[in-house]
C-alpha cells in the first residue's frame, strides 16, 4: 500500500484570487515522484479554528500532511496556532529557532521576527542541518511557508525521508471517442482492480483525442493490464498512435 498524503493550502490571498497557488501542484508532482499518493488538497482561509479542524481531520486520515502558508510574523499568520490547537498543545518560543532568527536578522531584527520562533510544544525541527530555518513538524504534519521558492528549498532538504516504492506508468494515445472505449476500460479494471487507470480527452489536438494512463507499483501487474488493454482495443480496430 502506498503512503497517503493530504495538502492544506492556507491563505485568504489564494481564495480571493490575489495570489495563484503554486505550492500544491509542486508538492503533488514531487510526492508522486517519491511514490506517495496524494489523496486530497484543501484550500482554507486564515482562520485559527478552521485550521485546527482541517489539520486534525487530515492528520487522522493520511500518513503525511503538508501545510503551506500562514507562517510568518504578521497578524494573519495563524498556522502554528491552529496546528497547536489541533493537537491540544500550547505554543512556546523555541530557543534554537530564536537563536537562528537573531543570527539571520542581526541588527535588522525586530520583535515581530521573533514570532516565527513560536511553535507548538513537542514540535520537531526537521532538516535543520545546512538550512538556515528548518521545517517544523507536529505529529505527521509538516509545516511550510507560502512563498514557493522557500517551500521548494525546504522540501528538497527533507524529501528523501518520504520516498516509497515508485509508481510505474504507461501511456497510450488514441484517435477515438471516449464512448467507444468506456466498456473496454471497465473490462480492464474488472480484471485489474488495483490498476490506476485514467482517461483524458483532448479536443484541439489533430493527432490524438484521448490520452490513457496506466499506473501501478507492481511493474508486472502493470504490463499485464497494458497487454490486455492493447488486445481489447484491437478488437474494435483501435491501435494506439503512440505510447510508452
Amino acid at each position: 500500500m502506498s503512503k497517503s498524503a493530504g495538502i492544506i493550502v492556507i491563505g485568504n490571498e489564494i481564495l480571493s484570487g490575489k495570489t495563484r497557488d503554486e505550492n500544491s501542484p509542486y508538492l503533488v508532482r514531487e510526492l508522486r515522484g517519491l511514490g506517495v499518493d496524494v489523496r486530497k488538497i484543501s484550500v482554507i482561509p486564515d482562520e485559527r479554528d478552521l485550521i485546527s479542524r482541517e489539520v486534525l481531520e487530515f492528520s487522522n486520515s493520511y500518513d503525511y500532511v503538508f501545510t503551506t502558508g500562514g507562517v510568518g510574523p504578521t497578524h494573519d499568520d495563524l498556522t502554528m496556532d491552529g496546528i497547536a490547537g489541533a493537537f491540544g498543545r500550547r505554543m512556546y518560543r523555541d530557543p534554537d529557532l530564536e537563536a537562528t532568527l537573531r543570527y539571520h536578522y542581526a541588527q535588522e531584527l525586530v520583535d515581530g521576527n521573533l514570532r516565527m520562533a513560536n511553535i507548538p510544544e513537542g514540535a520537531r525541527l526537521v532538516g535543520g542541518k545546512g538550512m538556515w530555518f528548518p521545517v517544523v513538524a507536529v505529529e505527521n504534519v509538516y509545516i511550510f511557508p507560502g512563498v514557493p521558492e522557500i517551500l521548494q528549498r525546504k522540501f528538497e532538504r527533507i524529501k528523501e525521508s518520504f520516498r516509497e516504492a515508485p509508481f510505474y506508468l504507461r501511456e497510450l494515445y488514441l484517435k477515438a471517442d471516449e464512448g467507444q472505449i468506456a466498456g473496454i476500460l471497465h473490462h480492464v479494471l474488472a480484471d485489474f482492480p488495483e490498476l490506476l487507470l485514467g482517461s483524458y480527452p483532448y479536443f484541439d489536438n489533430p493527432v490524438y483525442s484521448i490520452k490513457l494512463t496506466l499506473e501501478s507499483k507492481d511493474p508486472e501487474y502493470l504490463e499485464r493490464a497494458h497487454d490486455m488493454l492493447i488486445i481489447e482495443l484491437a478488437k474494435i480496430q483501435l491501435t494506439p498512435i503512440q505510447g510508452n
